[in-house]
């Protein structure tokens, strides 16, 4: 369980740390070999190939591919109120972080006739996916659902997996959320399938092609998204989670070693890494894994993503060194347990969501803190970021040039079209002004 990986003593480039970090064996270049298929059989059949996935993957057939409103308003009836309360808590705290990303339309004025207008402009219509194999995410639907109606989304479609001891309808907490957040397009497909029914539309079942495709998955949906994109929008890659602790020799190796299980039990194919800089406190957090593991609920699955290729302790010489290796890593989740955690946190360039301090877990991110939890994976995270009010806005540019504002720029821009071989850009200019002449 959690090899161990020893960088100290090495002078490693960026290109070999990329080498070097623990990744899962199945990728998600791979997966989408598998995947592209399924995808193309929604797009040439439809509901039939649709129900072939769900009957082949999620043993459901004969079941209603979207829920009437009716009923999932009416599933509310059953949710226990704790949990109610929990999810509308939840709801809130996204409601305040996600209003804050959507930026406020932006005036910039050359003259008093010349104006570049910035402003934000929500996509018309999303396809919102959550995850329903080994787990139930309402959460999901909350962490989804709320980011696009921040935006200004109008239209918005759910999509989770049929389960068959639900009369093959989505699991019942994501039937609650949906309600709760006020969305009444959900369909129980999943997996592949969903995505590519987003990105194509199922007519047969009123569900209309989307612009934007959201939500995690395991690497199957993070290999679908890949398919469909150029075709819509994606949020992100976001696969199976994973967990990048730095920590030294200050830090609580149960806390750790906590956060490293609470991640593992998501999938088999979950990474969980340590990067720390005392081998002792490596030993430490060790023992701890073992000791939890064993206790934990779904122990042999939480066993298997410790033992897998894609979790590790990973040893270097310093916390600067820590750093580095994070950032090549570029982890969906990345904790910082240290005796002066704001020195790591200015190194840190590239993850998902960072996590500071021994009291702020993962799992808070998961559920409570406000954040959002769909977040890019399998290194991803160095380029692409997590879901937000603005993975559904686009930046638009308003120009508006009155008369006199465009005269002033007309000899200067005539210059630029002769200079490019466009003389016919300059000409549409003068033809505003050959009156004067």
């Amino acid at each position: 369980m959690l090899r161990t990986i020893d960088l100290r003593g090495q002078n490693l480039s960026r290109a070999e740390l990329l080498r070097l970090v623990p990744r899962a064996a199945v990728d998600t270049a791979a997966a989408t070999l598998q995947v592209r298929p399924l995808v193309e059989a929604v797009r040439d059949r439809g509901e039939e190939a649709l129900r072939e996935q769900a009957r082949d993957f999620d043993r459901v057939s004969d079941h209603a591919l979207r829920i009437p409103a009716e009923e999932i308003q009416a599933s509310l009836e059953s949710c226990p109120p704790a949990l109610r309360d929990a999810l509308e808590q939840l709801i809130a705290r996204l409601r305040i972080a996600s209003a804050a990303q959507v930026p406020a339309e932006q005036v910039t004025r050359f003259n008093d006739g010349a104006t570049i207008t910035q402003r934000w402009q929500p996509v018309s219509r999303v396809g919102l996916y959550a995850p329903g194999g080994k787990a139930a995410y309402p959460s999901s639907v909350l962490m989804n659902a709320v980011s696009a109606q921040a935006a200004g989304v109008k239209g918005l479609a759910l999509a989770s997996p049929a389960q068959l001891d639900n009369r093959g309808r989505p699991h019942e907490s994501v039937l609650w959320a949906a309600a709760l957040v006020g969305v009444d397009e959900v369909y129980a497909i999943g997996g592949a399938g969903a995505i590519a029914a987003f990105a194509y539309g199922v007519p047969s079942i009123g569900l209309e092609p989307v612009d934007v495709v959201t939500g995690p998955g395991n690497v199957f949906v993070a290999a679908a998204k890949r398919a469909v994109t150029g075709l819509v929008g994606i949020d992100s890659e976001a696969g199976t989670t994973e967990i990048l602790v730095i920590a030294d020799r200050d830090a609580n190796p149960d806390f750790v070693a906590a956060d490293l299980v609470s991640q593992a039990e998501h999938d088999e194919a979950a990474a969980s890494v340590l990067v720390t800089d005392s081998a002792s406190f490596a030993e430490q957090v060790r023992a701890a894994v073992e000791r939890r593991v064993a206790a934990t609920r779904h122990a042999h699955r939480a066993l298997e993503a410790l033992s897998g290729p894609q979790s590790a302790v990973i040893l270097v010489d310093s916390l600067e060194e820590a750093a580095r290796v994070s950032n090549a890593y570029g982890p969906e989740h990345l904790e910082i347990q240290t005796v002066d955690n704001d020195r790591v946190l200015a190194l840190i360039n590239d993850a998902g969501a960072i996590f500071v301090g021994g009291y702020t877990p993962v799992s808070l991110g998961d559920y409570l803190a406000g954040s959002n939890h769909v977040l890019p994976t399998g290194g991803t995270a160095r380029f692409s970021a997590g879901l937000g009010a603005h993975t559904f806005l686009r930046p638009q540019q308003i120009i508006s040039y009155d008369r006199g504002a465009l005269a002033e720029v007309h000899e200067p821009l005539l210059a630029i079209s002769a200079a490019e071989g466009l003389p016919a850009h300059g000409e549409a200019v003068s033809a505003r002004f050959e009156n004067e002449r």
